[in-house]
Formats: structure tokens, sequence, C-alpha cells
């Protein structure tokens, strides 16, 4: 299963699902993160956090633990 942590800046994929307690995945939904979203990984920092992405035309940053959290493909 491939995370939105392992996506490589440049790469657009798609969501599949989110997962997580219910509070983090209804704020992860609330921010545009829902299935078959495009999300455009623009850039991520040296020590992998945080992850830079644009989804629907805004700009996101998530931590690491958040990104493990959205299934992509």
């Amino acid at each position: 299963m491939r995370t939105l942590k392992d996506v490589k800046p440049g790469e657009t994929v798609t969501v599949t699902n989110v997962e997580g307690d219910g509070v983090t995945k209804s704020r992860l939904m609330a921010m545009g993160i829902i299935k078959n979203s495009k999300v455009t990984v623009e850039k991520v920092a040296p020590l992998g956090d945080p992850i830079d992405v644009i989804i629907r035309g805004y700009h996101l940053s998530f931590r690491k633990c958040e990104a493990e959290l959205i299934s992509v493909k």
C-alpha cells in the first residue's frame, strides 16, 4: 500500500483511502482529502517533514505522520 508520504515531488496521485481516528480523519477530509481527489506533491522538506501539496487549487502542508494516513495510487 502506497501512502502520501511515499510520493516524490512533482508526482500527482489519487487518494484511495483516509485512515486515522475520528478527529484526524474528519480534519483531513474537511481540507479536501477525500477519495478520488487528485493530489500533487509540490515539495518535501530535507528531513521529510513537512510535505507540501496542492489539492483542488489549495496549498497544504502535512506532517509525515499525517501523510502516512492517506493511501494513494
